[in-house]
């Protein structure tokens, strides 16, 4: 087994004197003395004995593990401040040495961050992982933007530097702790969390030695699609479509192209090969609850076409695919979504009182790309990672109703294409379409599957994922098990048995 690369042979050396301290006990490691860092807090805590601070603002989701089944560990809390407008929170969940596995993982964050994800480091800490997880240098609501205003150093805590220096930092925590450095290091994150997987294997690709990002908010031009729909459903009154009409839409999806993959399962396989219009559900009279009006039916057009520069005529920003309908509730909501408008009210146009209305899909898409810089992640040279045995794990739903799932599609292909062709990379990198599944979860897909072991298993004994089984629950018993399959397989039917056993489906190119 190959057990060290990036992470040990890449300690650093600054950090060598300062954390060589072998501590005695969890709350020595209030004495460790790092650059720039305050630790807070170092403290053990019991089995099941955690709880979140008062307004933590994230709950635990299935898959997570609850508050109550955490392990005991020593919690260490520490204050970074790289620069003259920085403040990073970070913290470090270190499981008692008898139970630790020898590694480390970083978990990501979610919309605008502003908080440490104590709901997603359970689940490291429980496989026995050292974990970290930072709020990215400020405190705030995941849809609050604005610090980013009139704060630069910030925004650069927020696109990367705090992952870097929480790893740097977690670090000499873990050889504090342990008297030895992490033989691995792991990456697990999704929407955000993605994007700051993959800023962190760009800019820092010694960093890691194997990564997983969900659904990654990588392409700042997301937020010019999010406004394009925003400017359709909000055109004028006539246009905006109820909620209740969302199910009705994806309705008429599914019985244009469900069969399509050759199982009727209330899933598309690859919602790119559906060609739906809207207007097959046009009402024939009145308005009606099943039916679309006009003025709807041309906004539903618009949420299914990428925004495009009027000028030009260049596409800015995939859009979201047929079957994503039910999740509408987010881009198409009566009242635009704050997550988007604050990044670009805040970070981009420098404005609190800008609106969205305003924006030009041709001149202001210059300043978008201009004033996103560092939280871009489309980076596609991956070489440096790859190229100390790294692997990445990458997954999308096509469902996803928050960041268009050809975003991830796209990018895959701009590495591969850098790099060689899909084979040069198949060795180091993987990306798994989920259909059905939503931002990062839920959906009517198979939205549950364990990636961590999937990237354990190819990092640490170099058997790639040729599939990874994934499950849809209804309540706590399996409804369905299917392959999701590396890009651009598919799962196939084999023609015979369940359509809700994984089994009899196989991954292939179609």
């Amino acid at each position: 087994m190959r057990l060290t690369r990036g992470f040990a042979f890449a300690a650093a050396a600054v950090l060598a004197a300062d954390a060589s301290l072998q501590a005695a006990t969890c709350e020595d490691l209030a004495r460790l003395s790092l650059p720039q860092t305050t630790v807070t807090m170092a403290a053990s805590v019991g089995p099941g004995a955690f709880s979140p601070p008062a307004g933590f603002s994230q709950s635990v989701q299935p898959g997570d593990v609850a508050y109550r089944d955490i392990p005991a560990f020593c919690r260490v809390a520490a204050t970074m401040r790289p620069s003259s407008d920085s403040e990073i929170k970070i913290e470090v969940w270190l499981p008692v040495p008898s139970a630790w596995n020898g590694k480390f993982m970083a978990v990501g964050n979610g919309g605008q961050a502003g908080e440490i994800y104590y709901h997603k480091m359970g689940l490291p800490l429980s496989l026995g992982y050292a974990v970290a997880s930072t709020d990215t240098g400020h405190e705030g609501k995941a849809t609050d933007g604005s610090y980013a205003l009139g704060h630069p150093e910030k925004v650069i805590d927020f696109g990367y530097r705090a992952v870097h220096e929480m790893v740097e930092k977690s670090r000499a925590v873990i050889n504090g702790y342990y008297a030895r450095a992490a033989k691995l290091s792991y990456w697990n994150g999704c929407s955000t969390g993605g994007r700051q997987g993959l800023a962190s294997l760009q800019r820092y690709p010694k960093d890691f030695d194997g990564a997983i990002t969900g659904a990654p908010a990588l392409n700042p031009r997301t937020a010019a699609q999010i406004v394009w729909i925003a400017q359709a459903v909000h055109k004028d009154e006539a246009s905006l479509i109820p909620a209740s009409k969302f199910p009705v839409i994806q309705k008429a999806v599914l019985e244009a192209c469900d069969a399509n993959d050759g199982v009727r399962d209330g899933v598309l396989e690859v919602p790119t090969r559906c060609k739906f219009d809207p207007k097959v559900i046009q009402c024939k009279g009145g308005d009606a609850s099943d039916c679309l009006t006009a003025p709807q039916v041309e906004a539903a057009r618009k949420i299914y076409s990428p925004p495009v520069n009027p000028r030009t005529g260049e596409q800015i920003a995939p859009a979201f695919e047929p079957g994503s309908e039910k999740g509408w509730t987010f881009a198409a909501s009566p009242q635009p979504p704050q997550l988007t408008l604050t990044g670009l009210q805040n970070r981009v146009f420098k404005d609190p009182r800008w609106d969205y209305r305003t924006f030009n899909f041709d001149s202001d898409v210059a300043l978008l790309e201009r004033e996103s810089a560092t939280v871009d992640a489309r980076n596609p040279n991956l070489q440096p990672f790859f190229g100390h045995g790294g692997k990445l794990i990458q997954y999308h739903g096509w469902n996803d109703n928050l960041i268009a799932p050809l975003n991830s599609v796209n990018y895959y292909n701009s590495v591969a294409r850098t790099l060689g062709g899909a084979a040069k990379v198949s060795d180091s990198y993987r990306l798994f379409m989920v259909p059905g599944m939503a931002h990062c979860r839920g959906g009517d897909g198979t939205d549950r599957f364990d990636a961590i072991r999937a990237l354990e298993r190819w990092v640490e004994e170099g058997k790639a994922p040729d599939s990874i089984t994934a499950a849809r629950y209804v309540g706590d018993k399996v409804e369905r098990t299917r392959p999701l399959c590396p890009y651009p397989q598919v799962a196939v039917y084999k023609g015979s048995g369940s359509t809700d056993d994984a089994a009899n489906f196989s991954c292939r190119v179609q």
